[in-house]
């Protein structure tokens, strides 16, 4: 299984950024994908995450600013971020968690893509 994230860049405060990302490979169900977020310094967070059945969560600090969906049918998930401030710089990770197989759990990572917020 490969997650393939995209649309990091930089972006001035205030602007809009959309991240995607995709799963391919051998996937018998998709439960929930998401986004995490590590900045310099500091842990890795949970930003958002949506589940098979579309419950969204999301971090406090982004709630009301970001919105995240799902093409289930393309298995790709994606982040639509605005009113983006200098603190939501970061490195972003997308999350997946599936099974490969009925019974068969397990957890995968896209390689992380820079969102940097700076005017």
């Amino acid at each position: 299984v490969q997650l393939q994230a995209s649309g990091g860049g930089l972006v001035l405060p205030g602007g809009p950024l959309r991240l995607s990302c995709a799963a391919s490979g051998s996937i018998f169900s998709i439960e929930t994908m998401g986004w995490y977020r590590q900045a310099p310094g500091k842990q890795c967070e949970l930003v958002a995450d949506i589940t098979s059945g579309g419950t969204t969560n999301y971090a406090d600090s982004v709630k009301g600013r970001f919105t995240i969906s799902r093409d289930s049918a393309k298995n790709t998930v994606y982040l639509q971020m605005n009113s983006l401030k200098p603190e939501d710089t970061a490195v972003y990770y997308c999350n997946c968690k599936l099974y490969l197989r009925p019974g068969m759990f397990s957890q995968y990572w896209g390689q992380g893509t820079q969102v940097t917020v700076s005017s």
